[in-house]
């Protein structure tokens, strides 16, 4: 994900297999054949439908010149990626062939979302920018005043003849809502702190967090605040929600889950003195995310009771996804692993070597995902 340098930033300033893929009502799942944004859906839950076989191959590599934190997009045949040259690139699904190049003037951290032909990211340069996802010509830029390191989402305001619209946050501590086509500003929020993840949308509102330490709730429509929940410390990640509730980790060690109705948490879950920094994965019944303590953990979704940890030999701010079954993330001990979603047993991992800090993505069982080593890798099922 996005979030490579959001720690450094925030802390200068002070059993039923069912259940178990994330398929029943109330978890939004990403389709089978695309990943089109970070975490796969708007409400930001890290579930595919797509099958996941237990043991996976290299496919292709696409090399680019400086590392990749950016967590890639799925969509009409391609996959769209930034990297920390400044550039976003299109390649081709199958092949890893470059199709297109889009530079900005800085680092591209912010994953992309594709929609109707259209491919949308931020940069550290400040800018939002629309392109066309065939031949990467600008569309239109909007320009804040900081960077925008977060992924773009999208949501659709209520109300007969509304259109979609983009809603994405920055480092000048707004979230913004922008036109869609012509990338006006609808309006904005303004809060107390860095932005840093993406918003996650639900039920006619989002929900976000930053280096101010709150999760804001927002209504959608006109942007008007809901609620402001004190998280207790520094959100790097992004939410998920489901069903009212909102699953985030923060900086000073605990991960929550958060009563949007209520108002207030309604569970914690505290290991050992580690951040989290990875978003979660959020399926009918459990939720995973990554720490710190170089281990990905499982924790029932209704107590916030641990049920596995699977222990790494790097921190793992990966962003896992399930799908299948099985769990996908990346470690800073440079491999990629799958591991069961029933017990945490490891099923397979592949050595590439340098810290994988981006989020898989996944579609048509093949997992994209790019390291500091600069390539973007593919991987699917063994013929």
């Amino acid at each position: 994900m996005e979030f490579s340098r959001f720690s450094t930033f925030c802390a200068s300033l002070v059993l039923m297999a069912g259940l178990a893929r994330g398929q029943a009502a109330g978890v939004d799942t990403a389709p089978a054949d695309s990943w089109p944004m970070y975490r796969g859906t708007a409400s930001l839950t890290g579930v595919s439908k797509s099958k996941l076989n237990k043991s996976l191959k290299p496919l292709w590599t696409f090399k680019a010149k400086e590392g990749i934190h950016s967590t890639a997009a799925i969509a009409d045949g391609r996959v769209f990626v930034g990297c920390d040259d400044g550039n976003l690139y299109a390649l081709d699904f199958k092949t890893g062939k470059k199709q297109w190049t889009f530079a900005t003037d800085d680092i591209v951290e912010s994953s992309p979302l594709v929609h109707n032909g259209r491919v949308y990211f931020g940069s550290s340069d400040g800018f939002v920018y629309a392109l066309t996802t065939k031949d990467g010509k600008l569309v239109w830029k909007f320009e804040t005043e900081d960077r925008v390191l977060g992924a773009p989402n999208l949501f659709k305001p209520s109300g007969e003849g509304t259109k979609p619209a983009l809603i994405v946050g920055s480092y000048d501590f707004r979230l913004y809502s922008l036109d869609l086509d012509t990338g006006k500003s609808n309006w904005h929020y303004e809060t107390a702190n860095y932005i840093n993840g993406s918003p996650a949308v639900s039920s006619g509102r989002t929900a976000f967090g930053g280096c101010d330490a709150v999760l804001h709730v927002i209504q959608l429509g006109e942007g008007k605040k809901e609620k402001q929940i004190d998280a207790g410390a520094y959100i790097v990640g992004s939410a998920a929600v489901v069903d009212d509730m909102a699953y985030i980790g923060h900086y000073e060690n605990e991960f929550l889950c958060i009563d949007i109705n209520a108002g207030k948490i309604a569970w914690k879950y505290k290991d050992r003195a580690f951040a989290y920094i990875s978003s979660p994965a959020v399926t009918a019944n459990r939720v995973v995310v990554g720490c710190r303590d170089k281990r990905l953990h499982c924790l029932d979704r209704k107590s916030g009771k641990r049920l596995w940890a699977f222990r790494t030999r790097g921190n793992v701010d990966s962003s896992p996804v399930v799908a299948d079954g099985k769990v996908v993330v990346g470690s800073d001990d440079g491999n990629l692993y799958i591991v069961s979603l029933a017990d945490g047993k490891k099923l397979w991992s592949y050595e590439i070597g340098e810290p994988i800090i981006a989020a898989p993505a996944l579609a048509n069982g093949v997992v994209i995902i790019g390291a500091e080593d600069g390539r973007v890798y593919a991987f699917g099922p063994p013929k």
